[in-house]
């Protein structure tokens, strides 16, 4: 969860590269990493919202592999620039730790653009299917104000 500052929406600042924004009320966390908005859901229900609802099809979208359950992870680009590559590891970090395979000690990451994501007819909330997608491995780590116990509650796929 993200703590809100003195009763205000605005962002803290925790260090250089990374700011944390409130999310209270949304279905899903959000993060600053490197100027890029970092969107994290919070359950299989707001992974789809998430994911079909606010995600655009220029922005990028990050899960566990292998299906293992977890949150979905957008990395807002309205710019439609090139995400630089500690951005998609910072990220990809996240969507380890908001899941199953938090315990893992290196976690592959599948991550593509939200335009080549489909949701199967049918399918319980949080499945979908890549079309095509690139992987990174990286070790799980919380976004720097997750409060303790605060992960891999997410059920979604």
């Amino acid at each position: 969860m993200v703590k809100a500052s003195s009763g205000r929406d605005a962002p803290q600042v925790r260090d250089r590269k990374t700011k944390h924004m409130a999310s209270k009320g949304r279905p899903y966390r959000t993060v600053l990493v490197e100027g890029f908005e970092v969107l994290i859901g919070r359950s299989a229900a707001d992974n789809d919202a998430l994911t079909f609802r606010v995600a655009k099809p220029s922005d990028s979208w990050l899960h566990v592999a292998g299906g293992t359950p977890g949150s979905h992870v957008v990395i807002k680009n309205p710019e439609r620039c090139q995400i630089p590559k500690s951005v998609i590891e910072r990220a990809a970090s996240y969507a380890a730790w908001y899941s199953k395979a938090r315990a893992g000690g290196s976690v592959e990451v599948h991550y593509c653009k939200v335009s080549d994501i489909r949701k199967p007819r049918g399918a319980p909330a949080g499945l979908v299917h890549l079309e095509r997608y690139s992987k990174v491995r990286v070790r799980p780590g919380p976004p720097e104000d997750a409060e303790p116990g605060d992960g891999a509650e997410s059920e979604g796929s």
